[in-house]
């Protein structure tokens, strides 16, 4: 007979409304600041739960039309839930956090996935493209992902957070706006920007703290945007369930932060907004080991991937190199982003032949399990990078044929509602 007594459920440290603004909820914060407060403490070994806002904290809606992506406000994404304090946790230490599962809420079973404007957010191809807004809604059925927008796939997510960190210290964050800083203003006309800096705009913490030390922080915080030594937005697709993380510790108590859920993803991510982004729950547990920084030479964190990944072993592979033959056939050294980008847009080049929109193409890139490697990067004057697609998540067959490719009519992804694409 089940015995309730001794049934207890792990605790949820943070709840939030995925359909309320971010901004109206506590245990948010999008800003990384040593002074920002532990919402919580757990003890080494606690297993719990963190409720997660999707990253732009409830503006983009189920529907037909990318206008909330064009007019997404930048300065207040990337909401995380935290901090949360380990006892016993100092700078110098390690902190060992499990990722025992990611789901997204029964309540919003679905998600999306965003080509930003190129004036707001931009992406990978954004001069290139001179992009547009738009977006494919993801109905998620069990582990599987399907698009209304982007017909003829379906595959499995690998569910992760594309954001998690522990809290940097005074020193660290000041390092931060700094280089950064000095980067803005040599590229002081970049559109879209070379990175953000500190901004007071848009930021926002959560909980109750005094007047003095909420300016502070919204005036030095540290943008969530890109990842650092600490962790942050690195977009790691395989930290699903079953992934450990080791983080360098920089203040008391660690003070971890987790946000910006993602249902699955491709390698790179490259529409910016381009996993399948989605509010839900995570669960963690954690450990520390002293002195780790010392021990394992922590400069960045390092990961354990999970043992749960798709099995799509077929694969149509594309190349890459340092040549921008794409563009205006300019030759790189060793340059592996150049290479990277002609190998997607191969990728994107041969979708379109299938029948998929140069958008839709971008975005299905962005949200599937793509893989990315580099094949090689010793032999100058090209890097080479390739970017495989699995077969197994097409509902027809896309291989090369001696006829050529047979060419469908998926129609188009959700665009701006006055159709400038």
């Amino acid at each position: 007979m089940a015995t309730a007594a001794n049934s207890v459920a792990h605790p949820t440290l943070i709840q939030v409304d995925p359909f309320v603004p971010a901004r109206e909820q506590k245990g948010l914060h999008n800003r990384w600041h040593p002074d920002i407060p532990a919402v919580a403490t757990v003890k080494p070994g606690e297993v719990f739960n963190i409720e997660c806002v999707d990253w732009t904290g409830a503006q983009i809606g189920n529907n037909d039309f990318s206008d909330d992506i064009k007019d997404v406000d930048l300065t207040c994404v990337h909401n995380l839930s935290g901090p949360i304090a380990v006892e016993g946790a100092e700078p110098g230490d390690c902190l060992v956090v499990d990722i025992l599962d990611v789901k997204p809420f029964d309540k919003m079973p679905w998600g999306y996935t965003g080509i930003f404007e190129l004036e707001n957010g931009g992406g990978l191809f954004a001069r290139e493209f001179q992009s547009r807004a738009a977006k494919a809604i993801w109905d998620f059925e069990g582990i599987y992902a399907t698009s209304r927008h982007i017909p003829g796939v379906r595959f499995a997510g690998v569910s992760h957070p594309g954001l998690i960190g522990t809290a940097p210290s005074p020193e660290l964050l000041a390092t931060w706006n700094k280089r950064e800083g000095a980067l803005i203003e040599a590229h002081a006309d970049s559109v879209p920007p070379v990175a953000y800096g500190p901004l007071v705009k848009g930021a926002y913490v959560g909980q109750e703290i005094p007047d003095a030390v909420r300016e502070k922080i919204y005036r030095e915080g540290a943008r969530t945007i890109p990842g650092r030594e600490h962790g942050g937005n690195c977009d790691i697709k395989n930290l699903s369930k079953g992934s450990r993380c080791y983080f360098p510790v920089f203040v008391k108590g660690a003070n971890l932060s987790v946000g910006d859920l993602h249902f699955s993803q491709g390698d790179g991510e490259l529409s910016f907004c381009g996993a399948i982004e989605m509010a839900g729950t995570i669960k963690f547990k954690t450990s520390i080991i002293k002195g780790g920084v010392e021990k394992f030479a922590l400069k960045q964190p390092l990961f354990l991937p999970s043992p749960i990944d798709p099995l799509y072993s077929a694969k149509l592979i594309f190349e890459g190199i340092s040549v921008d033959y794409h563009g205006d056939g300019k030759q790189y050294n060793m340059d592996a982003t150049v290479a990277y980008k002609q190998a997607a847009l191969n990728a994107i080049a041969y979708l379109q032949k299938i029948g998929y929109t140069r958008e839709q193409a971008y975005l299905l890139l962005s949200a599937a399990p793509v893989e990315s490697h580099v094949g090689a990067i010793v032999d100058s004057p090209n890097a080479c990078v390739t970017l495989a697609l699995p077969l197994g998540i097409f509902e027809h067959d896309i291989l090369p044929k001696e006829e050529g490719l047979k060419k469908l009519n998926f129609g188009q992804c959700a665009i701006r509602s006055d159709g400038l694409l």
